[in-house]
């Protein structure tokens, strides 16, 4: 049932700051500015492409605050679309997840799922200018990743027919990745488990356990983005495989981590390679 991953929330200590970032960055411009009572923090949503980041400032005591005092600013929710939001919520009670609603969101908590809270929004047309055009994985680290493809498929109605496995000796780990409806999108839940704990990703597992890791987007075209960073002294590490994408590290973008990919490059390793253009 879901179809999108249009959305990553983050714990952010200045709002304001972390738009200027955005903007920098990945040429995000803001589109709204509110309040998010469930979560107890004032909200500002930028807008890069079709890709949305909600900028969380904890307006007093609540889970975003707990976890900036905990980890520091970073990736606080996956965010997911769906064109039905009451289809699935019968559906994820049925299958006895607890989630509370706010406005037209569904909120999840970690405790869900295998560490990866949630955001799940009605599907909008929408887009904006920007560097990215869109998000199409968030990665969830776990401790099995054929059980949590599993639980996934029953919680959120994804079809198993459509996973693809993935493995990365380069990276430490193997795992699954969700498709949600390929061939026509690469969106999916990318699940890894860990098999060289000392590498970065190990040893960030080591510390938070199962838990959100990252994010990725495509563009068009990465000159753009490689010219930002650059320019403002920023952090970011190219892909030596290959030049079709891009890391971004956290300390660019408040605490997340987020690769890039150019337009379709990413089918290369995601069960249809014939689908990357040359």
């Amino acid at each position: 049932m879901l179809q999108r991953v249009d959305r990553v929330q983050l714990a952010v200590r200045d709002a304001e700051a972390a738009a200027a970032s955005f903007a920098h960055v990945l040429g995000a411009s803001q589109i709204r500015e509110d309040t998010v009572r469930v979560l107890n923090a004032r909200r500002i949503v930028v807008q890069a492409g079709e890709a949305e980041f909600e900028l969380l400032q904890p307006a007093g005591e609540g889970a975003v605050a707990s976890q900036l005092d905990r980890w520091g600013e970073g990736v606080y929710a996956a965010g997911f679309a769906v064109e039905d939001t009451a289809a699935l919520s019968r559906h994820m009670d049925d299958a006895g997840l607890h989630f509370t609603q706010e406005a037209d969101q569904i909120f999840i908590e970690a405790d869900q799922t295998r560490g990866m809270r949630c955001v799940i929004s009605p599907m909008l047309q929408m887009g904006s200018p920007g560097l990215i055009t869109h998000l199409y994985e968030v990665t969830n680290i776990v401790e099995d990743h054929q059980k949590t493809a599993s639980d996934y498929a029953h919680a959120f109605g994804l079809d198993v027919s459509r996973f693809v496995p993935i493995n990365s000796e380069r990276w430490g780990y193997q795992g699954t990745l969700t498709m949600f409806d390929p061939p026509n999108r690469l969106d999916r839940i990318e699940l890894t488990q860990i098999t060289q704990p000392s590498l970065a990703m190990g040893r960030f597992f080591a510390r938070r356990g199962e838990s959100l890791y990252m994010c990725y987007a495509e563009a068009n075209d990465l000159g753009p983005i490689y010219e930002r960073l650059a320019a403002g002294g920023l952090r970011y590490t190219g892909d030596p495989d290959s030049d079709a994408s891009l890391f971004i590290h956290p300390t660019a973008l408040c605490g997340m981590l987020m690769g890039i990919s150019r337009t379709d490059q990413a089918w290369r390793w995601s069960g249809r390679p014939e689908l990357a253009r040359a």
